[in-house]
C-alpha cells in the first residue's frame, strides 16, 4: 500500500507478489487481488488486472470497487450473474446460524452488567467510576468464550480467531448492525436507542439530544492532533488560557473532521482513482491468517468516546439515578448493536435478497453506462426504489448518461438534485461543469466552481470546473492552466488531461494537444473523448486517413454516439468513400434527430455527389432545426448558383451575412457573391 500511494508500482508488485515465490499466493483476500489488479491496471497489462478483478469477486462477491473496475475496462458481466444467487447464498451463509453466540454474548454482558451496579458503592457514583465500570465490563467481554471473537470484516466474512483490538464497524447495511470482538461503547445519556447516531448529526446541534455531561471526541487520524496541540503549546506557548481550554472542550469536533478528509469524504493523497476506494476497502476487509488479524479499520468514525473531567461541575454529582441511567443505555446500546445480528433464517434470506436485487439494480446500470449504453442504463436505475434512486451517487450517474445522451438540460436537472441531496460530493461533478458549459449558464457554472474549490482545493474536479468556466469565456490561456492544475493534483485524472487538449486545439497548439490526448489515453484507453479529439487535429490537418483510423476507435468504444459517427462521416467522404460515408450519416441521424450536425453533413456529401434536389430537401428540414446558422443558407445559396438559379442563390447567400458568421465565413460567401455569374467549370481557374 506505501509503495502504491508513492506511485512505486514496480516496488508494490513485488511486495505482494515476490518474484523469489511465484507460486505464492495473494495475501489479504479479496483486497489484495484488488490491489494487484489496480497495479496490473495502470502499468498496461489489462488481462491479468481483469483476472485478478474477478479473482477478488470470486473471494468476494459483494467487492463493488472491484465490478467498478471491471465496468470501466469494459469486461464486467451483467449485474445479475454477478450479484445473483450464489451471491445470495454468500450473503445468507454469513449471516444465519449465529444467534445462538449472540445471545450467549448479550446474556453474559447483562450478568456482567448487574454484578457491577451491585458491587458499586451508591454513596459514591463518580463519573471515573461509571467510565471504570464500562470498559471493565467491555474487557471482561472481550475476553471471554475462550479467547475466541466472532468478527465481521468489509467483505462480510465471519471468521473465529483470537480476540485482537477490533473496532466496532458501523457501516450502512440491511443488516442493522454487526458484531465485533469488542462490544459498543456506552451510549450517551438521554438519548434513545433508535435515535440517529451522533456521528449523522450536523455541527450545529440540530436533531441532536441534550447532553450535559459527555462530549463528543473528533475522528481518529493517524497523527493525534492532541498531542501535537500539547508539543506546540509548549514549544510556543506559556500555556493555554482558560478561554481557549473551555472552547475547546465545549466544541471539540468543529473543524477536525475536516483536516483528515475531503468534502467528499475521500483522501486526495494519490494519483490513483482507485487508491481512495482501496485505502477503505483494503483497510475494511478484515482477512485472517492463522487466526491473527490482517487488517481492520484505521478510522473509527462510528465510535463515540466519553470524555470525563472530575473538575467539571456539571458532571460532578452524588446521585444514583444517572448512574442508573448510564446502566440502562448500556445495557439499550448492547441490546440494539447485537440485536442485529439475532435473526432468523427466513430473515436472513428476505435480507439477503433485498441486498442482492439492490446490487444487480446498481451493478447493471453502471455497468451499461460504462459501456455508453446509456438510455437502457437509464432504464435500469428507474427500477430502484424512491429511497435509492434519490440519491447522490445514482442522480450522479443519471445526470452522467442524459449528458452522454446530449439532453442537456436533463443533465442539468439531475445534478442540481445531485448537488442538493449529497452538497460535500465531488462525484460526476467534472462533467456537470461540462454541462452548464455547453448550455452556456455562465452564472451557474462560475457559482459551481467557487463551491467546489471552497470544498476541496485538492480535487481535480474543482479545477476542470474552474477551468470551464474560463473557456465559456473565451480565455482560454486560464482555463488550460486550470486544467494543468487538475491535471498535477492527480495525473490519472483522465478527464483533465483531455480538456487540456481541447484548449490546445482551441490555441491551434495541435503539438500539445497531441500529448494531452495520448497521455489521456495511457491512463484510459476505453475513454472514446481522447480519441474523438486526435480524430479532430487529424482532420484540421487533413491527414484523412489519420482521423478515420481515431474516428473509428472512438466510434468502437461509444457506439451511440451521434457527434462521433457524423465526424466519422465526414472522413470517410474526404477519402473518397462517399456510399460508406452516407450509411454511417444516417446511423448519425436515427440515433439523435435533434443534432443538426449529421444533417448538414449529409447535405454536403449529397451536394458533392450532384444529388442536389436531395441535399435541399435535407436543408430545408434543417432549418428547422438550427433557423439561425449560416453556413445552411451559405450551402442552399452554392446549390442553387450550380443549379443556374441566381436569383435564390443571391438571397441565401445575403441571409447567411446577416447572420453575422465568422470572419473565414464572410470573406467565403463574399468570394462566392463575386463569382456568382461565372461558370463551375471556370471558377476553379479564377
Amino acid at each position: 500500500m506505501a509503495c502504491f500511494q508513492m506511485d512505486l508500482l514496480n516496488e508494490a508488485e513485488t511486495a505482494l507478489c515476490p518474484a523469489s515465490e511465484p507460486s505464492a499466493e495473494v495475501p489479504n483476500g479479496a483486497a489484495g487481488h484488488y490491489l494487484i489488479g489496480l497495479i496490473y491496471r495502470y502499468t498496461d497489462r489489462r488481462r491479468s488486472a481483469v483476472h485478478h478483478f474477478k479473482q477478488a469477486l470470486s473471494v468476494d462477491p459483494l467487492f463493488w470497487a472491484a465490478y467498478e473496475e471491471l465496468c470501466v475496462l469494459g469486461a464486467a458481466e451483467e449485474g445479475n450473474a454477478i450479484f445473483g444467487e450464489s451471491a445470495s447464498l454468500y450473503v445468507q451463509k454469513l449471516y444465519s446460524g449465529h444467534a445462538v453466540v449472540s445471545q450467549s454474548m448479550l446474556s453474559s454482558t447483562e450478568n456482567k452488567i448487574s454484578v457491577s451496579v451491585r458491587n458499586l458503592s451508591p454513596h459514591d457514583p463518580s463519573p471515573r467510576q461509571v467510565k471504570n465500570m464500562h470498559s471493565n465490563t467491555l474487557k471482561d467481554n472481550s475476553g471471554s468464550y475462550h479467547g475466541t471473537a466472532l468478527s465481521v470484516g468489509a467483505s462480510g466474512q465471519f471468521i473465529n480467531g483470537s480476540s485482537a483490538n477490533m473496532t466496532f464497524y458501523s457501516t450502512p447495511s440491511p443488516m442493522t448492525a454487526q458484531i465485533s470482538a469488542v462490544a459498543p461503547p456506552p451510549i450517551y445519556r438521554n438519548m434513545q436507542a433508535n435515535g440517529p447516531h451522533p456521528s449523522l448529526l450536523g455541527n450545529d446541534g440540530s436533531s441532536r439530544s441534550t447532553i450535559n455531561t459527555t462530549m463528543q471526541a473528533p475522528r481518529r487520524k493517524f497523527v493525534d492532533e492532541g498531542k501535537l496541540r500539547k508539543i506546540s503549546g509548549k514549544l510556543f506557548d506559556s500555556g493555554p488560557r482558560r478561554s481557549t481550554r473551555l472552547a475547546g472542550e465545549s466544541g471539540p469536533n468543529t473543524g477536525s473532521s475536516t483536516a483528515s478528509s475531503t468534502g467528499n469524504g475521500t483522501s486526495h493523497s494519490s494519483k490513483y482513482p482507485g487508491a481512495s476506494k482501496l485505502g477503505s476497502v483494503a483497510s475494511r476487509s478484515a482477512t485472517f491468517r492463522k487466526g491473527q488479524a490482517r487488517g481492520s479499520e484505521s478510522t473509527d468514525e462510528g465510535v463515540q468516546q466519553e470524555n470525563y473531567d472530575d473538575s467539571h461541575p456539571s458532571i460532578t454529582t452524588s446521585s444514583t439515578s444517572s448512574l442508573a441511567c448510564d446502566t440502562k443505555s448500556l445495557e439499550e446500546g448492547i441490546l440494539m448493536t447485537t440485536g442485529g445480528i439475532i435473526m432468523s433464517e427466513s430473515q436472513a434470506i428476505t435480507g439477503a435478497s433485498d441486498l442482492i436485487t439492490l446490487l444487480a439494480i446498481l451493478g447493471e446500470g453502471y455497468r451499461l453506462l460504462c459501456m455508453y449504453s446509456c438510455q437502457d442504463a437509464l432504464d435500469v436505475y428507474r427500477r430502484l426504489p424512491h429511497k435509492h434512486y434519490n440519491t447522490g451517487w445514482v442522480l450522479s450517474q443519471v445526470g452522467k448518461a442524459h449528458f452522454e445522451l446530449v439532453n442537456y438540460l436533463e443533465a442539468d436537472h439531475a445534478f442540481s438534485q445531485a448537488r442538493l441531496i449529497s452538497p460535500y460530493s465531488l462525484e460526476g461533478m467534472d462533467v456537470y461543469s461540462t454541462v452548464l458549459f455547453h448550455l452556456k449558464e455562465d452564472m451557474k457554472l462560475s457559482y459551481l466552481a467557487q463551491e467546489l474549490v471552497s470544498t476541496d482545493r485538492l480535487a481535480p474536479q474543482a479545477w476542470c470546473a474552474m477551468g470551464n468556466c474560463y473557456s465559456l469565456q473565451k480565455d482560454h490561456e486560464t482555463a488550460l492552466k486550470n486544467f494543468q492544475r487538475a491535471v498535477q493534483l492527480n495525473p490519472r485524472f483522465v478527464y483533465a488531461h483531455t480538456l487540456c487538449g481541447h484548449e490546445y486545439v482551441a490555441l491551434e497548439d495541435f503539438g500539445n494537444g497531441l500529448k494531452s490526448y495520448l497521455s489521456a489515453l495511457r491512463v484510459d484507453e476505453r475513454h472514446y473523448n481522447a480519441w474523438y479529439g486526435l480524430g479532430m487535429i487529424f482532420l484540421r490537418q487533413e491527414k484523412f486517413a489519420f482521423a478515420e483510423h481515431h474516428f473509428r476507435k472512438a466510434f468502437h468504444i461509444n457506439s451511440r454516439s451521434s457527434v462521433i459517427m457524423s465526424y466519422l462521416g465526414t472522413a470517410l467522404h474526404t477519402l473518397k468513400r462517399s456510399d460508406e460515408a452516407l450509411l454511417m450519416i444516417e446511423k448519425a441521424i436515427s440515433a439523435d434527430k435533434k443534432n443538426p450536425l449529421p444533417l448538414y453533413q449529409k447535405a454536403n456529401i449529397l451536394t458533392s455527389m450532384e444529388r442536389f434536389v436531395g441535399a435541399l430537401e435535407v436543408l430545408e428540414e434543417l432549418k428547422d432545426y438550427a433557423p439561425r446558422e449560416s453556413s445552411v443558407y451559405a450551402l442552399m445559396g452554392k446549390i442553387y448558383k450550380r443549379c443556374n438559379m441566381h436569383d435564390k442563390a443571391m438571397l441565401h447567400f445575403g441571409l447567411a451575412l446577416d447572420l453575422k458568421p465568422s470572419a473565414t465565413d464572410v470573406a467565403t460567401i463574399k468570394a462566392a457573391i463575386e463569382k456568382l455569374h461565372v461558370p463551375d467549370e471556370l471558377e476553379d481557374t479564377l
